[in-house]
């Protein structure tokens, strides 16, 4: 028993400190991208006259675009559209997005809100948008000036302003006889009922003032960022992260980003995604060949920053209209699926959105399975805390006969003892022979060395997988179970007493699901002793000091996850209880059957 025991400790160290290093070997955090120079033009000395059905032009002002403004508005004007799944507001300064509120998700006293901006330090003191245009590439400012509005419905509005091109040859776009052109940009919005994608529509059109639309090789740039929510505190790539995907000939790939500079993909996508724990950021461009690159810019006052670009290709002709669709909301099977069904306005269909919440690797399908039976529980109770319940007993239930396998192979070890420890003091000085002898005796005894090991080996794996769907699974942000367990995804909480915290640790909150599993590894320990045990230091140690480690390890991950692990122990004792009052009865069975030795009588001796 007492060799079983380690070996589960040892395997459970392994479990734990092989996450956490997996994590960090595959899944480094963002790291912060070195900002390019940038080259603005220098505005024309006299505008052009606006194009035909522009609004009255009022007096020139210089702004830090890529192009000469020709006439626009000067001042601000926002624009709000409420799905009621979405609230979004827009500004007319870039035609951006400043905030897109996620109605049904909750984050602490307010909706989700999907678009952080940073301090508005960056780019020239104003406050970062998201869906942002640049004329030019990756290294171009963002639009700033202020557009028209033009509120074509109430889910629909455009943003639409004149630009002048230069024609000094320093990147703009020149007219064979050398006379500056100009065009129209237009952003339109078009927001759905019921939905979590809308379309954007971007136009450039010289009107034939222009036969090419170039700016250092790239028409625009479309970029989507600085970060999106919730809020978070830091992305330590367990409780909150950030991944990056593209879906190219129909396989999801996952895209390393890191401080070397934006990762560029020239191949033609059919979306690309940035995905956090619970939601996620999908474009869909349109059949044009875009450039995409992902980028971890950093952004004053955000912790981390996660961006995607989208550079359309210069034009040789006159204009352009370009339509992207955009999904920014839940990373859940249910909301993404509607976009493999065609059961969405956008009459999208077999676009595996899906793929963005499904767990890669060895282990994905198993923790497919496991998410299935979770919400088949789920429907029957629609309580996650006793889905979870349900699924550990379960889990339990169908491991119950290798746990006993295991068990009966350690006891059958212990049996083989005396013969084993014969041939070791034999031949310790011919390992050799002596493996072939202990080789020779297993075969007679009909024992597998393996089988005790194997049932505890093969339980790993649903391990990382319950890990995994207890720490990531979208239904469970939010979930109660009872109580003071008000969020299955968060860690739950007593008593708080921040803005305080213990100095080291950094708690500031006491929880007592950490201290139900401290108890309950204590006494599955307690549980487990054998009486050769007691009296081993080394062993005391691994049985008490091991789950005290563990207290801090675990103090602040989500609650749903320690209610797992707790039940887990619960049940593993109470298997081991049964586990070994039945050994108990096979030992007793074992002895009965065992003929004491005859000893035979002394003979006299004879004087």
């Amino acid at each position: 028993m007492e060799k079983r025991t380690l070996l589960a400790v040892v395997l459970s160290i392994v479990v734990i400190s092989g996450f956490y290093i997996i994590q960090g070997m595959f899944f480094p955090p963002p790291a912060a991208v070195p900002a390019e120079p940038v080259t603005v033009q220098a505005p024309v000395e006299q505008a052009p006259a606006a194009l035909p059905g522009a609004a009255s032009p009022n007096e020139d002002r210089p702004v830090e675009d890529a192009v000469p403004v020709i006439t626009g508005p000067e001042s601000e004007q926002r624009v709000t559209i409420d799905t009621g799944l979405i609230r979004v507001v827009l500004t007319n300064a870039g035609g951006d997005v400043v905030s897109y509120k996620l109605r049904e998700h909750k984050d602490q006293d307010d909706f989700v809100e999907m678009v952080l901006s940073g301090s508005g330090e960056a780019a020239g003191g104003r406050e970062s948008h998201a869906f942002t245009l640049a004329f030019g590439s990756l290294a171009a400012e963002p639009v700033s000036a202020y557009f028209y509005v033009n509120r074509l419905s109430e889910y629909s509005v455009e943003f639409y302003r004149d630009f002048a091109v230069s024609g000094d040859g320093a990147g703009g776009s020149l007219r064979s006889n050398g006379a500056p052109g100009q065009f129209r940009l237009t952003k339109r919005y078009d927001f759905r009922p019921g939905e979590y994608m809308f379309e954007l529509t971007v136009s450039l059109d010289s009107r034939g003032s222009t036969p090419a639309i170039n700016f250092s090789g790239a028409a625009y740039t479309l970029g989507f960022g600085p970060q999106f929510g919730p809020r978070f505190e830091k992305l330590d790539q367990r409780y909150e992260y950030r991944n990056y995907y593209t879906y190219i000939n129909g396989k999801r790939k996952q895209e390393k980003v890191n401080d070397n500079g934006p990762t560029v993909i020239a191949s033609r996508v059919s979306w690309a995604a940035i995905a956090g724990k619970y939601f996620t950021f999908i474009a869909i461009p349109d059949a044009t060949q875009y450039e995409l690159a992902f980028s971890t810019k950093p952004e004053p006052g955000l912790p981390s920053a996660s961006r995607l670009y989208m550079i359309r290709p210069a034009l040789n002709g006159s204009g352009a209209t370009d339509v992207y669709r955009f999904y920014l909301g839940p990373k859940s099977q249910k909301d993404l699926a509607v976009y493999d069904t065609a059961e969405n306005s956008f009459k999208l269909r077999d676009m595996q959105l899906t793929s963005v919440a499904n767990t890669s690797g060895f282990l994905g399908p198993l923790e497919t399975l496991l998410k299935w039976l979770l919400m088949l529980f789920y429907r029957v109770i629609p309580n996650y805390g006793v889905a979870i319940i349900l699924l550990t007993l379960l889990v339990k239930v169908l491991m119950f006969p290798l746990t006993k396998k295991g068990s009966e192979s350690t006891l059958r070890m212990q049996a083989l003892s005396p013969k084993i420890k014969e041939i070791q003091d034999k031949y310790k000085d011919n390992p050799t022979k002596m493996n072939a002898e202990m080789a020779e005796l297993y075969k007679k005894e009909g024992y597998n060395p393996v089988a005790g090991c194997l049932p505890m080996i093969l339980q790993i794996p649903i391990f990382f997988a319950m890990y995994n769907l207890f720490n990531n699974h979208f239904d469970l942000r939010g979930s109660p179970f009872i109580g003071w367990i008000r969020d299955l995804s968060l860690p739950e909480s007593v008593w708080s007493f921040a803005p305080l915290r213990i100095p080291i640790l950094g708690w500031s909150d006491v929880r007592l699901l950490p201290f139900l599993y401290l108890g309950s590894q204590l006494l599955y320990g307690k549980v487990t002793q054998t009486p050769d045990q007691q009296g081993n230091a080394q062993m005391k140690m691994m049985l008490y000091a091991m789950p005290a480690i563990f207290f801090f390890i675990l103090y602040d991950v989500p609650s749903g996850l320690l209610l797992y692990w707790i039940m887990s122990n619960v049940l593993t004792m109470v298997q081991q209880l049964t586990i070994n009052k039945y050994l108990a009865q096979k030992r007793a069975h074992i002895a009965a059957a065992t003929p004491e030795p005859v000893i035979a009588p002394k003979k006299k001796k004879k004087r």
